[in-house]
């Protein structure tokens, strides 16, 4: 090798050195500001084992859950025809339909709550058509599940419209050139292609439902789902009452959320 290969070979191996560095300090910097806090909280919490037999916080935490998962379910199936529409066809209006759908991400939450409450609250149309049926969104785990599904779904419809949208078109195309219909075509190929993105995004979903404060506290305090029920003992009771609930929810969330990580997971 000539000297100057080496120079060449050794200002390479410097550069690729000083980007691996600066990865690992910048990466290492970014993940302590993530788990410091989680685990120093996990380390100065006292009462957990009373937490864990607390019925109100068990009762608190399992409606969270329910409450997001059936948001999702509900919505996620909803949104998966609009989701392929998007990805298969363009029009005139479809930035300002895309703007839309990210609207719950970008504005404050607090908005949000204050706006559904507008369209579900008891003297709304909605309200007393819900009354009529039975329904009743205020205080009302139905107006929990409104909440967490508007200020979630546009993880969802995101990642399966990007889904659909990685299926390739000649697939369906050789399908409908064998006879297949629109909604045999949709379920025997779009479907079950795109569906870990859809699963992915579900996920996404019931993940962002779960930790929701702003927009569930305005529509229905009670019955407390965690996130509320870890703000009311901070504010009643102070950090020493708040911070056990806080560990124990976030545990069960961390268990479900890399469960469900796992399940959505793509196969090598």
């Amino acid at each position: 090798m000539s000297s100057n290969n080496f120079k060449t070979y050794f200002k390479k191996l410097k550069i690729n050195y000083g980007v691996r560095l600066l990865i690992l300090l910048s990466g290492g910097i970014i993940l302590l500001f993530v788990i410091a806090p989680v685990a120093g909280m996990f380390i100065s919490a006292e009462g957990i084992t009373d937490t864990i037999k607390d019925k109100e916080v068990i009762d608190s935490i399992r409606l969270t859950l329910c409450t997001s998962f059936v948001a999702t379910l509900i919505f996620g199936i909803l949104s998966v025809p609009l989701a392929y529409f998007l990805a298969r066809r363009n029009f005139y209006l479809k930035p300002l339909v895309l703007a839309v759908i990210d609207l719950p991400i970008v504005i404050p939450h607090s908005a949000a709550g204050i706006a559904l409450l507008g369209f579900i609250n008891r003297d709304s149309l909605v309200g007393k058509a819900a009354s009529y049926a039975g329904i009743d969104f205020v205080s009302n785990p139905a107006g929990v599940i409104v909440a967490m599904a508007f200020v979630s779904l546009p993880f969802f419809i995101n990642s399966a419209r990007d889904g659909f949208a990685n299926v390739p078109v000649r697939f369906e195309k050789v399908a409908a050139s064998m006879g297949a219909g629109p909604l045999k075509i949709f379920f025997t190929i779009s479907l079950p292609l795109a569906y870990r993105s859809i699963l992915s995004g579900a996920v996404m979903m019931f993940a962002r439902g779960m930790s929701e404060f702003g927009a569930v506290v305005i529509i229905a305090y009670h019955p407390m789902i965690a996130p509320v029920m870890i703000w009311d003992r901070f504010t009643a009771y102070g950090m020493k009452y708040a911070q056990p609930v806080a560990v124990v929810f976030l545990f069960v969330t961390l268990i479900v959320f890399t469960v469900l990580r796992y399940i959505s997971k793509k196969p090598k």
